[in-house]
């Protein structure tokens, strides 16, 4: 069994927060979920004050000390534990911080059972003999490398996913795009489905959901023996829609290379040269403020400039 202990000092400003003079309005207000809420009242122990079992109902008063215990004693099931390649950035008892190899899916599909980050994450844990449940908060396409975030348990799995809605995740991409790009600019438009399809997309004014990409020129060459050229993106979101930087980039004519689904141009790399580069947030248990970048894939270093590029930021 695999347990998270979590203790708060209750003071007169505890108490001042709305609804917090009891325990459950404590642990609403600090982002506890109504299925981890359920979770705590049917583990034993799962919720002390002063080191005795208490109601959910119960009164709070300065001086007391709340203790709330996760456990967690079986693992995601249906995902098998394969030895596959998996960089962890950052660990602690409430979060990962993964960087992601092309070529890999998030989750097993239909044609990727034992192939995917999950696969990975489970061989990981069974090695530790620690069950995991895997819970991965921002999801990257397969063949998009860089950083991504899973929890480590359903509580931070809830403030993570709260924290994604509230776009308090901040994400930084790098891309490879062809032609010469503008110094800067962003592209502002509707993102849906392809009709007929349910894995492309397209810019649709009438139908799309809104989308927003900020995009900056950090490098530009001409690669030998393509005669073409081609330039390296930094690019933020404030939306999440699905392949919205590999749209929104052949929306404005600088598509990117590699890409089977918008620009199957395999020429010079043999994947969509897409890459996850930094992930900034606040901690979501400590508050500490978390900042990861991830060097640019040698793939998409197409010249001297690029890597120069990169090297300065």
């Amino acid at each position: 069994m695999w347990k998270r202990i979590l203790e708060y000092q209750i003071t007169e400003t505890t108490l001042q927060t709305k609804n917090a003079n009891h325990i459950h309005g404590f642990l609403k207000a600090h982002g506890y979920s109504s299925a981890v809420i359920r979770h705590l009242k049917e583990t034993g122990n799962g919720i002390c004050r002063n080191g005795t079992w208490a109601h959910i109902h119960d009164p709070l008063m300065p001086g007391d000390m709340l203790t709330i215990q996760l456990t967690e004693d079986t693992s995601s099931q249906n995902i098998l534990p394969v030895p596959l390649p998996l960089s962890i950035v950052y660990e602690d008892e409430d979060l990962l911080v993964i960087d992601k190899p092309a070529n890999m899916p998030i989750h097993p599909s239909q044609g990727n059972y034992d192939n995917t980050l999950a696969n990975a994450c489970a061989w990981y844990f069974s090695q530790k003999n620690e069950p995991f449940t895997y819970r991965c908060i921002n999801r990257l396409d397969r063949d998009t490398t860089g950083l991504l975030i899973l929890a480590r348990h359903m509580y931070s799995a809830s403030l993570l996913s709260a924290m994604v809605a509230r776009r308090e995740i901040h994400r930084e991409y790098r891309a490879v795009v062809e032609g010469l790009l503008p110094e800067c600019g962003t592209v502002d438009a509707p993102i849906g489905r392809c009709e007929g399809s349910t894995i492309e997309r397209e810019v649709n004014v009438e139908n799309g959901e809104p989308a927003r990409t900020h995009f900056k020129r950090l490098a530009h060459t001409t690669v030998p023996g393509t005669g073409k050229e081609y330039s390296l993106a930094a690019l933020s979101l404030e939306t999440g829609r699905t392949h919205q930087i590999r749209v929104h980039m052949k929306h404005i004519g600088h598509p990117l290379p590699g890409d089977f689904l918008y620009n199957p141009d395999y020429s010079v790399i043999g994947r969509q040269a897409l890459h996850s580069y930094r992930l900034t947030f606040r901690h979501p248990i400590t508050g500490t403020k978390m900042d990861f970048r991830s060097p640019l894939p040698d793939d998409m270093v197409l010249c001297h400039e690029f890597r120069e590029a990169v090297s300065h930021q």
